[in-house]
This record gives C-alpha cells, structure tokens and sequence, in this order.
C-alpha cells in the first residue's frame, strides 16, 4: 500500500500522525464532504474535518483539520469570510443558484445603477437574513434541504449576521438562454459566519422586483486562510498535504500565553489555573518548549479549560 504523502509547513510533525490544519481550493462540483473524504484518504487518518461548508458549485478556501486540530474547527467557523461571486438578477430559481430549478422569470431590463447601489447598501451592515431554504440548518433533526428535495415547503427564521462588505465590481447587461434581459453583478462579499451569499442574491433580486440568483461563488478566505495559502486537490494527491502544524495554528490563529513546567503539568490533566490572567477568551497556552497545549479561557481571578490538546 502506498504510504500517505504529507509535507508540513513550521509548527507540526508530518506523516499520517501529523496535526494540523490543510487549505484545499475546493473545485466546483464537488460536496465538502467530498473533499474530506479526499483528504482522508490522503492523510490516512479518520480524524479529518471542515470549518465550515461550501455548497457544491462554490470554489475556493475550505479549511480542513486533520488529528487532534479538528477539535480546533469549531473555534475557526466563528471567523470572518470573505467570497467573490455573481448575481444574476432577473431570474430566480428554487436553491437561489444556478444549481436549482428556476421558478420565475422577471426579468431586469432598465435597472437603474442608483437602484442597485442602494438595494446594496440596505443589505449591508448588520441585518437579520433569512438562510436559503436549501441550507444545512437542521428542522427538528433533519436538514432543511432534505426537506424541499423531498417537496416540503421550508420556513426558516432570520437570524442576525454582519456583511461589513457588499461591493459592485462590475455590471454586464444581457440575455438569458429563453431571452429575458438579465443583469450579471460580479461583487465582493465580506461577512460573519452564518452569511449566506445565496440568501443576499435573492434579496437583492427581491428588493428590486427582479428576482436573482447566484451563478458563481469563490470563497477567498476564511479569516487569514487566504487563498494563497490554499493547494488544489490535484496537487495534493501529486505532491502531499501541506499540514500547517497545530502549534503555529494556534499561534496564528489566538492570543497566547506560555507557562511555566508547573502550570504545563495542570493543563495536561485539564486543571484550574489559580491567579493566571489571560489575554482573552480563548487563549492559546504553550509550554516553554513552544508546543500547544490547550484553550483557556478567564474565569475570576484564575483560567478553567476549553478544551486540552496534549496527553
């Protein structure tokens, strides 16, 4: 059997033992949960998996945990993100994409650019958004896109998010294939997580009477994972993962602090810190050999465990 190729960058051991965290450029077609189990497979571990979805039209950073750094992803979703996509306004369909039936056709000639700018700016901000019907969100134990794949109808409640960007790029005028006027928008998205850049298309195509839908979404970072840093499954399977180690994600990715050999002796087994003042909830602590330890957070005068990373 082939051994699984695994490079590391500065912070972590390599090889299928390795912990850490891998940038992919998910390719368009391809579920998230596909590319986990690319990486699995890769990594030759089980312990593999995503800090936040992509649906399977979108491209772009999908940042993926590997060992004991999956137990950081759900400290990483919380981070802000950052999209390139396409709205096509005049047509509107049933997932908000272009992946989905179309049911309504109103078309988008003459929209004036001051009638956009200022639908943009209405849903810029901090607003309450109604998530996609086809979005994971679970109803009573099942996924609302189960549900309207099955024919039921979904009513899911809006939640509050912060789009602190939601800027025009660029405009084209044109027809679809049925010959409705339709509107292009290539547009840049900054967001908390929870956004759904679907949901914005919609309301966009809502606000102006048009309807709309996306027809293109990239993912360019998800809090400083940047694009940049990311490698294409292709170039995995070639050449290895490139595992950024978890003691410089941690580093990286949290405030910090490094302890003395007593103080790393009581996080091992999970304990109290009496009288240590932290920087912030969480906090990264490292031993004084530079090696992450755990996540601690105040509590009083002292700092309790999120969750202990070492034996």
């Amino acid at each position: 059997m082939t051994r699984p190729k695994t490079r590391t960058d500065a912070g972590g051991a390599s090889g299928t033992t390795g912990s850490g965290l891998v940038i992919i450029d998910k390719p368009g077609g391809l579920t998230s949960h596909q590319v986990v189990a690319r990486v699995r497979r890769l990594a030759g571990t089980r312990r593999v998996g995503h800090a936040g979805t992509l649906d399977p039209m979108a491209t772009g950073v999908l940042v993926i945990g590997i060992n004991r750094a999956t137990r950081l992803l759900g400290h990483l979703t919380a981070t802000i993100k950052r999209y390139t996509a396409t709205i096509r306004l005049g047509v509107s369909t049933v997932t908000d994409d272009s992946d989905g039936e179309v049911v309504g056709r109103l078309g988008a000639a003459d929209v004036a650019p001051d009638r956009i700018a200022a639908a943009m700016a209405r849903l810029t901000g901090d607003i309450r958004q109604v998530p996609s019907a086809v979005s994971a969100i679970k109803i009573n134990g099942v996924r609302s896109y189960t549900r309207v794949r099955e024919g039921q109808s979904v009513e899911l409640s809006a939640r509050p998010v912060r789009v602190s960007e939601f800027a025009l790029l660029e405009r084209r005028d044109g027809h679809d294939v049925t010959g409705i006027a339709v509107v292009d928008l290539d547009v840049a998205v900054e967001c908390t997580a929870g956004t759904y850049i679907r949901a914005l298309a919609r309301d966009l195509g809502a606000a102006l009477g048009t309807g709309g839908h996306l027809t293109a979404l990239r993912r360019t970072a998800v809090g400083s994972f940047t694009e940049d840093r990311a490698q294409t499954l292709e170039s995995a399977e070639a050449d290895g993962l490139r595992l950024i180690g978890i003691d410089r994600v941690a580093a990286e990715q949290f405030p910090t602090r490094t302890l003395d050999a007593g103080q790393a002796d009581a996080v091992r087994h999970g304990r109290r810190l009496t009288g240590l003042s932290l920087p912030a909830d969480p906090t990264a602590v490292f031993a004084e050999d530079g090696r992450f330890l755990a996540l601690y957070r105040p509590s009083g005068p002292d700092a309790v465990a999120d969750a202990v990373f070492v034996d």
